[in-house]
């Protein structure tokens, strides 16, 4: 038997949003692969937090009768966003952002609402009465419709 994806999310959203968590991507394949991924509004998801989900996954939907594996994860911290929440969680944040056309900008992700995103970055440029070109800063909003992705960066070197 196939699982409802949309049985799914209405049964484990609430548990889910128990935790202080939010969905970011739920996927089940042809032979009953469950995959769900979860981001914390607050911090980071912990192994008891995937644990604590999974426990209340298996108690929900009977393994023997569905026959379906089940993975608990967290967003990767290489994966771009995919829902909303995850760019709310990131103001504040340096992330990298994939435009349409091929632009590429990493700076501050400095708002984020239904409609699209605000960066603020710097760059180089030429300024008249100047021979070198010199650093400014600026700050831009984009559509979601002109972005193709946004990724978290993350710095190890600190």
């Amino acid at each position: 038997m196939d699982m409802d994806k949309d049985l799914i999310l209405k049964t484990i959203e609430p548990h889910v949003a128990s935790r202080g968590c939010f969905i970011v991507d739920l996927t089940v394949s042809k032979d009953n692969d469950v995959t769900l991924t979860v981001e914390k509004e607050h911090g980071e998801v912990d192994l008891e937090d995937c644990v604590a989900l999974n426990d209340a996954f298996l108690s929900a939907f009977d393994k023997d009768a569905e026959d379906y594996s089940l993975t608990v994860s967290s967003a990767g911290l290489d994966q771009p966003f995919k829902v909303r929440g995850q760019f709310g969680k990131a103001i504040g944040t340096q992330v990298t952002a994939l435009l349409k056309g091929g632009r590429k900008l990493t700076g501050i992700l400095s708002a984020a609402d239904d409609e699209g995103i605000t960066l603020r970055y710097t760059q180089k440029e030429t300024v008249e009465g100047k021979k070198k070109k010199i650093i400014v800063e600026k700050e831009e909003t984009f559509g979601f419709a002109d972005v193709n992705s946004v990724i978290p960066k993350v710095d190890f070197k600190k």
